[in-house]
């Protein structure tokens, strides 16, 4: 079934300028890791890191529009990918085993988040103990733009404060996106 607005998120993430394949070598994922993909969208990034982690690892798809998990579900079967798993979200609540994700992958999200320290607080949960947890989100831009009109973005210092106080360290950065900053954090230990 067609789904335009997944349509339009998946068109927006495999443009060049997203740079989606370097995003996934940069992650290093591996056969057989579990990742989250909060805010899957149109399942772009979900499908690419089910080939990624391999029949022994999962991807989970999650997402607060069942529309969107829908079409996820859709697409992974025509694909012959059987480690997606959809999860809809109520409440902010993600409904996963303690301890079972190698990475929480968030792309363009966090600005959707009311109250970021207690959301990655309760995020350690699901987190292995070398887990890692990928924050990509948008720079600040023209206040006549739609990210400066709808405040979507998010400055990488708030990020890395609210990580900070929710009990994580900045591991890694990159900056080769061009419109969104690249942060990658651990547990503190």
């Amino acid at each position: 079934m067609r789904n335009i607005k997944a349509e339009m998120f998946n068109k927006k993430a495999s443009d060049p300028k997203s740079m989606s394949d370097r995003i996934i070598r940069s992650i290093d994922l591996k056969s057989g890791h579990n990742i989250a993909d909060i805010g899957s969208g149109g399942g772009y990034f979900s499908l690419k890191f089910a080939r990624s982690v391999g029949q022994h690892g999962k991807v989970y798809a999650i997402d607060k529009d069942l529309n969107l998990l829908n079409y996820i579900k859709d697409r992974s079967k025509e694909k012959e990918l059987s480690n997606i798993i959809p999860i809809f979200i109520k409440n902010d609540k993600i409904d996963l085993h303690k301890d079972s994700l190698d990475f929480i992958f968030m792309r363009n999200v966090t600005h959707h988040i009311s109250d970021r320290v207690e959301y990655f607080n309760d995020l350690k949960y699901y987190l292995r103990e070398e887990g890692k947890i990928v924050i990509i989100e948008y720079k600040k831009s023209k206040l006549l733009s739609f990210r400066g009109i709808f405040r979507h973005y998010i400055p990488k210092d708030n990020i890395i404060k609210d990580m900070k106080k929710a009990g994580y360290k900045l591991e890694k950065e990159f900056d080769f996106l061009p419109e969104q900053h690249f942060t990658v954090y651990s547990k503190i230990k």
